[in-house]
Order: C-alpha cells, then sequence, then structure tokens
C-alpha cells in the first residue's frame, strides 16, 4: 500500500510539471513551444541512451570480472532473478568513500556501480541491501522516469528563458490581444518562478523513487533491515568524513545515499535524496512488522 502511494505520488507530480509546462506554453508562441519541446526531447534522448557510460567514465568505474568479488555477483544473479530482470553489470569505482549507484535506461541496459570504500566497510548483509535497492530503480524503470521529468524541466526552463528575454528586451507578447495576454508583470514573474517550481517538483519526484527503490528492495530480499543498517553506516560515514571530490558533483543524486550530507532544512527542499533517517525508520518498521514492503 506504501508502495502505491508513492507510485502515485509520482504521477501527481509528474502531471504537475505537465500543467506547469501547459501554463507557460499559454504565454508563448506555438513555434517556440514546439522549438523547445524538440530541443528537450532530443537532448534526454541523448542523455537516455549514452548517459550510462559518460556517467561510469567520469567516475573512473571498471567492469567486475567474474572472479572479482564472487559473492557479489551470487547475490547479482539471485536478487535480479527474484526481481524477473536480466542481472545487470557490475562496475567498481576505485575510492575511499562509501556509495553506489545504478545507471542504464533499463533492464538489460543497467549497471551498477560500487566504491572500494563500501565493499571494505559493509558486511555481506548491508551489501546486498545496496544491491538490490539499485536493482529496485532498475526493475521500476527510475532512469525513464528521470528522463521524462528533466525533459519536462528542462522544456519549461526553455520557454521561461524565452518569455525573460522577451520581458527584458521589450519585446512583445505573441498574442495580439492585450487583454487575452493578462498582465506583462504577471507573465514575467510566472516565467521567474516556473523553473524553480519545475526543479522542486524534479526534485521532488526524485526523492520519492527512491522511497519506492526502498520498499521495492525490502521485498526483493525479504530483510529490511540490511538495506536499514548499510544507509545508516553510509550516512555516518558521509555525514563525518565530508563530502568527497566527485569527477562530477552533479552526478550525486545517482548515489544511493547523498555524498553531501547534513544538509540544513532549507537545503533539504533541494535534495534529490529523503532524510535518510526517515528511509531508516521506514524500514525498521516494516522489519518490525516482519513485512517486505
Amino acid at each position: 500500500m506504501t508502495a502505491f502511494k508513492n507510485q502515485l505520488k509520482t504521477i501527481l507530480l509528474l502531471g504537475a510539471m505537465s500543467a506547469l509546462l501547459v501554463g507557460l506554453g499559454g504565454l508563448v508562441a506555438p513555434s517556440y513551444l514546439t522549438l523547445f519541446g524538440a530541443l528537450a526531447v532530443l537532448m534526454n534522448l541523448g542523455a537516455y541512451f549514452f548517459s550510462d557510460r559518460l556517467v561510469l567514465r567520469m567516475h573512473g568505474a571498471r567492469a567486475l570480472a567474474p572472479n572479482e568479488y564472487p559473492g557479489l555477483h551470487e547475490m547479482n544473479h539471485e536478487l535480479s532473478q527474484r526481481a524477473g530482470i536480466p542481472a545487470p553489470r557490475l562496475f567498481l569505482i576505485e575510492a575511499e568513500y562509501a556509495n553506489a549507484f545504478a545507471t542504464g535506461r533499463g533492464p538489460g541496459h543497467a549497471a551498477v556501480a560500487f566504491t572500494s570504500g563500501l565493499l571494505g566497510r559493509l558486511t555481506p548483509r548491508e551489501v546486498r541491501g545496496v544491491l538490490a535497492h539499485e536493482l529496485a530503480h532498475v526493475q521500476n524503470r527510475d532512469i525513464l522516469i528521470a528522463t521524462i521529468a528533466a525533459m519536462l524541466a528542462a522544456v519549461v526552463s526553455g520557454i521561461a528563458n524565452v518569455l525573460q528575454l522577451s520581458a527584458f528586451f521589450g519585446g512583445a507578447s505573441p498574442s495580439s490581444d492585450d487583454e487575452e495576454r493578462g498582465s506583462p508583470i504577471g507573465s514575467l514573474a510566472f516565467a521567474l518562478a516556473a523553473p524553480i517550481a519545475a526543479s522542486l517538483v524534479q526534485l521532488a519526484i526524485s526523492r520519492s523513487r527512491e522511497y519506492v527503490a526502498d520498499e521495492t528492495a525490502a521485498a526483493l530480499t525479504r530483510d529490511p533491515g540490511s538495506l536499514a543498517s548499510a544507509l545508516e553506516r553510509l550516512h555516518r560515514a558521509a555525514a563525518t568524513e565530508g563530502p568527497p571530490a566527485l569527477p562530477a558533483p552533479a552526478t550525486a543524486s545517482l548515489f544511493i545515499v547523498s555524498p553531501f550530507a547534513g544538509a540544513t532544512t532549507l537545503l533539504a527542499l533541494f535534495s534529490t535524496h529523503p532524510p535518510v533517517e526517515r528511509r531508516i525508520a521506514r524500514l525498521r518498521r516494516f522489519s518490525a512488522r516482519g513485512v517486505a514492503a
């Protein structure tokens, strides 16, 4: 039931993003909407098909040979079979910080990367919980959902930029009827606020998908406590050691826990991850009830 609520929340958030897009589109010429929509689709399609290779290369990840970490390969095949998806490729990032992420456009085209710091610190049970979480992202096609959200946010931002430039340089609104256009100041205010609203919705979708992945992982392992323990240890390490020198900080959203732990309440609003304490508490409740999800 909880998973259903989070899935519904994702749908409602995507609907809110679409409504924001329609509202902005009503303020500009259809040609602008088509142009920026096409550009956003092309950019995000490229990211959808090639981002996995780019991200893995950015972090210096290398493919794990079958004889490396044999226990991890066994877990991967076992949990993937339970999830009903092809086992993704496994990669290793030689880095001291402890974290992991999944990438790829969906089952059959996915990869899961672990840092050597994570594999060296967590117990096999905790690693299993982390792997199940990343496989859940693959099973739930979260990369596709993130791409759709990013595409909508990009279109909103593009249209808003056109409206802002038009207002600053004295351009006229596409409509020939001033009364139908409404207030120019109101249109400019909407154009300034829309990209921020789109970003907040996009981040809310990301946080919602983390909850769904946690619940799916609990069902896959039938051991919610394993992921809860792993999250607790990973978050503590990130908070005490400080943020790592990531090759690309923009990719921090991919990781199972935010590398930038200890954010203030205001910054948490702009976080791609829900509070770890809340995630752990939810998993502990599942464990106490003896229910996976």
